[in-house]
């Protein structure tokens, strides 16, 4: 009894849930959540903090409706995303990068005030609601947040960083709900089970002596994460991947400054240490070679100092080439003789020296690799980093798979399997690039699938950001667009993460230099399983029907609070 007397004085002292907490104890508590938000993804990358940041962002807000619950939630997301975001302090410039920082930050922080503001209207009170009514609204609430997802993904070009979900891309049972759901299903599972956690707590905390009250709060999310993982362990069984015919890829990393590639007379220099790097790969078998993005210093369709050396080493070596390089083309339609397009794009050589295909970049970076409005606001080139003159790309207007012919290797490997070499001879194999932060859009890596793609390539160069944490912040979201499209997903950078992610999202090879670091100039070389002779890939449930989640979440949270908006209404008349 006394035990029990005790353990009630205790709880009694917590009045965060239950009292009304001052100012300054909310704009704390709301810079904790945005802080452990922050601490789930790399560097830091401890997952768990992503199922607690939520039911502290409403901690703060508990009892606060309207501008006090969005100022809360506002704050929370300030704290997250200048520290989940802080690597773009390291960009190369004479000191815009910190304005970018903040107003990115400061408008990415919306969604989680927003979010906060929705969450807290819909709120019901625990003493007088029934369980059905607040399991309601711990799943309204998550539906919440991934509307805001998708709105993030897709407003102002998009910008689906560090998506809730994508913090949890090393649970690999779990994230395989995302080939039903996208990445937009693990971020619902989360925000519902730490808004479960927020009703346990306040249960056990306005009943202190009923001690297990809390466990109706959580026993739907702790059912359905068991259930979702026990689906997650039968997706990942062994699927004959180690008796599939293999296609040898060797990444070429360069580790090349940005402050280097800015550099026009570095230019020679940084093309000869690629060839080195390649000459040096190419003592070992391989099929296909890849050059990150923009690794070419010069447009190759228009240099042939440049070009020459590419084609002889794929004519000599028997293998295909896919390298980043710019590209322009005459302005169709256009008066003026001399003016031009350009794009970001990736070429396909052939092992006979032949530029095969061409793919130009469609998603765009903002400030990266065009201006907005520059016409009228010319002072906004400023703000960009490096040469202004340069961020002027034009979007590609089309997906181009990249198709590659098989061959026997000339000199055959005991390890490798015969079918590597007779029994898949012939067979074509089918790739589509995608070009720096292209593979971080769900919907948009969708477009670029189709029932005979064997793999994707991404081709990106993350060297403006130094040595760190976007890196592997850019690869924790690729690790889904391989989950939802069922597909391998090889990434070749310039400064990392060079890796290659099986189409269950396990990252299986990662690039390291001699001491170890993801960061360093090498090369590395992977077996990659490819579809058998006359198979298909069966495509994943997101990959047939893209974002009906997301989109489902977006009708729900419309309906209800079109509803509490109605029921206000009569109320005040």
């Amino acid at each position: 009894m006394l035990e029990s007397l005790h353990f009630s004085a205790n709880l009694a002292r917590l009045n965060l849930l239950t009292g009304q907490p001052s100012t300054r104890s909310r704009l704390v508590i709301a810079v904790v959540a945005g802080l452990s938000l922050a601490a789930a993804f790399p560097n830091i990358g401890i997952a768990g903090f992503a199922w607690i940041a939520p039911a502290l962002m409403l901690t703060g807000a508990n009892g606060t409706h309207g501008r006090a619950a969005f100022r809360i939630g506002y704050i929370a997301g300030l704290a997250f995303h200048l520290t989940a975001l802080w690597w773009l302090l390291l960009i190369p410039g004479s000191g815009f990068q910190i304005i970018g920082w903040i107003a990115l930050s400061a408008y990415l922080a919306l969604y989680q005030a927003a979010w906060v503001w929705m969450t807290s209207v819909q709120s019901p009170e625990s003493r007088v609601q029934s369980w059905l009514a607040r399991t309601g609204w711990a799943l309204l609430g998550a539906a919440a947040w991934v509307t805001l997802e998708m709105i993030q993904a897709r407003l102002l070009s998009g910008f689906p960083w560090n998506f809730v979900g994508a913090s949890q891309f090393k649970l690999i049972p779990l994230i395989q709900i995302a080939s039903v759901t996208g990445v937009y299903g693990v971020s619902f599972v989360v925000v519902w089970a730490s808004l479960s956690l927020f009703a346990a707590v306040r249960a056990l905390l306005e009943k202190p002596t009923a001690r297990y009250a809390w466990l109706g709060e959580i026993i739907l999310p702790l059912f359905a994460v068991l259930g979702l993982c026990a689906f997650g362990v039968r997706q990942v069984r062994p699927n004959g991947d180690d008796v599939r015919p293999t296609f040898r890829v060797t990444f070429v990393q360069p580790s090349i400054p940005q402050t280097v590639i800015w550099n026009e007379a570095e230019n020679d220099r940084r093309f000869n240490q690629l060839l080195e790097l390649t000459r040096r790969a190419l003592t070992n078998e391989t099929d296909l070679l890849l050059w990150p993005e923009a690794a070419v210093p010069e447009k190759i369709r228009y240099n042939e100092d440049m070009l020459d050396p590419i084609t002889a080493l794929a004519r000599s070596n028997k293998l295909w080439f896919i390298v980043g390089s710019d590209d322009a083309e005459p302005v169709r339609n256009s008066r003026d003789t001399n003016a031009a397009d350009y794009f970001n794009a990736s070429f396909l050589i052939s092992p006979d020296g032949e530029l095969v295909s061409r793919y130009c970049k469609r998603q765009l970076v903002m400030f990266g690799e065009y201006i907005p409005l520059v016409r009228w606001l010319p002072f906004l080139k400023w703000f960009v980093p490096g040469s202004a003159d340069s961020v002027g790309f034009t979007p590609g207007d089309r997906v181009t798979p990249f198709v590659l012919e098989r061959r026997a290797p000339s000199r055959p490997d005991s390890s490798d399997n015969s079918q590597r070499a007779e029994a898949v001879l012939g067979a074509p194999i089918h790739t589509t690039t995608l070009i720096c932060f292209e593979d971080v859009f769900p919907h948009h890596v969708r477009d670029y699938m189709s029932d005979d793609t064997d793999f994707l390539v991404n081709l990106t160069n993350d060297g403006w950001f130094g040595e760190g944490g976007e890196q592997w912040q850019h690869a924790a979201s690729a690790v889904f667009r391989a989950v939802e499209n069922g597909v391998p997903l090889l990434r070749c950078c310039n400064n990392g993460v060079t890796c290659w992610i099986d189409a269950r999202g396990v990252v299986r090879q990662v690039f390291r230099d001699a001491n170890g670091s993801v960061h360093g100039a090498g090369v590395m070389t992977a077996q990659i399983p490819l579809l058998a002779p006359g198979e298909k890939r069966e495509p994943t449930f997101y990959n047939r029907h893209g974002d009906w989640f997301g989109w489902g979440c977006i009708a729900t949270v419309a309906v209800a609070m079109l509803a509490r908006l109605t029921r206000t209404l009569r109320h005040k008349s």
